[in-house]
């Protein structure tokens, strides 16, 4: 696993102590992208915390952003974000 990968996942958990974390590196799915030139990522994250209930995708999605804030302008060209509350998961909404 990468450090990049092991930074973001360790972050992650922190931040929101998450009953899920999944994270993926999907870059090899970006070769040749103009993005990718800079040698920034593409990723995946699935991640199921209680910082989520109660909250719009929008607000996740920012919270989830401000948590990488500094990797996103040179490690993170691209970060695909799934984040659902426990309340979700267990409804089968996923």
């Amino acid at each position: 696993m990468s450090d990049r990968i092991e930074q973001m996942r360790s972050r992650l958990a922190a931040t929101f102590a998450p009953l899920e974390c999944q994270l993926e590196d999907e870059s090899h799915l970006h070769a040749g992208h103009a993005g990718a030139a800079s040698g920034a990522g593409h990723y995946r994250v699935r991640l199921v915390s209680d910082r989520f209930e109660g909250l719009n995708r929008v607000a996740r999605h920012r919270l989830v952003y401000d948590c990488l804030r500094d990797m996103m302008t040179s490690d993170i060209h691209a970060l695909n974000i799934i984040a659902f509350a426990p309340s979700e998961v267990t409804q089968g909404s996923t």
